[in-house]
């Protein structure tokens, strides 16, 4: 750790005086009080999300506005009244106090700054799916230094607010409930890809956890895999709640899978197998 300037130490030391101790239990009241509230308030929100589904965004987006100026709001009450701002004096080593309080907590301020920017100018939201320096996942809190993203293997990432005044990063809702999700399925080019596409839209959107307001769609190509020729078709569909993207994948898979199976339309990967099975009957 660097060491404290001295004219830092300095200020430090003059603000001691114009603390008025005698107010201090008063101040502490205030901040156990603003802690109360700050948890209350949380609880309440999330309770209310869980409740109101169709809301759940909404008051997350709440809390987060909350929070935030919570956070700011009870440290200026506690300051203000251990603090004999009316002092003359205070005035006077007001550019020592300045550098002092900069110096200690640039850091802060800088994130807080870039926290402020990210509340407002809104690149994304509380609640939304971002995909942000190799990470994807729900953002779970903007705070006062950083924004806390849940990934989809559940860990909790924390990355420093001023990393988004930079950097690019994509929302998959953009604070909406829904969002699309797009997965791809495999057959071997020589197979009827109509009748797999049929199976394809079927099962997104029959699935549970499909947005049927917005639309269904499926895409056919050809692609190279490796040296081999292979369809891909690729369902894009909207899931109700985006915390149900997972889900959603999980279930079209296995319903196309199995009814592709059923079918008798082969993946690539069954039909390279019938090949090499049959070039070895031929070889012997």
């Amino acid at each position: 750790m660097d060491a404290l300037d001295p004219t830092s130490v300095s200020g430090l030391q003059e603000l001691v005086q114009f603390i008025d101790f005698d107010r201090l239990p008063y101040a502490v009241l205030v901040a156990l009080v603003g802690f109360a509230l700050l948890v209350g308030f949380s609880r309440l929100l999330d309770d209310m999300g869980e409740r109101f589904t169709d809301r759940r965004l909404t008051f997350k987006q709440i809390k987060a506005l909350g929070r935030f100026f919570l956070y700011l709001a009870i440290p200026t009450i506690v300051a203000s009244s251990v603090l004999r701002l009316e002092s003359q004096a205070l005035f006077a080593v007001a550019g020592s106090i300045s550098v002092a309080v900069g110096f200690a907590f640039k850091d802060l301020l800088g994130s807080l700054i870039a926290g402020v920017i990210l509340l407002f100018d809104r690149p994304f939201q509380v609640g939304d799916r971002i995909s942000f320096g190799g990470f994807y996942g729900e953002v779970q809190e903007i705070g006062l230094r950083s924004v806390r993203l849940a990934t989809l293997d559940d860990n909790l990432v924390t990355i420093p607010n001023s990393k988004f005044l930079t950097d690019e990063v994509a929302s998959a809702n953009a604070g909406q409930l829904d969002a699309m999700v797009v997965v791809p399925f495999y057959v071997a080019a020589a197979e009827d890809f109509q009748r797999a596409r049929r199976i394809v839209a079927e099962a997104t959107s029959t699935s549970r956890y499909a947005y049927l307001k917005k639309p269904v769609v499926t895409v056919v190509e050809d692609r190279f895999l490796g040296e081999r020729f292979v369809t891909v078709i690729t369902a894009k569909a909207y899931v109700f709640d985006v915390r149900y993207e997972k889900a959603f994948v999980t279930d079209v898979t296995e319903r196309v899978k199995v009814a592709l199976r059923a079918a008798g339309v082969r993946t690539p990967d069954q039909q390279y197998r019938d090949l090499d099975l049959h070039d070895g009957r031929e070889a012997r």
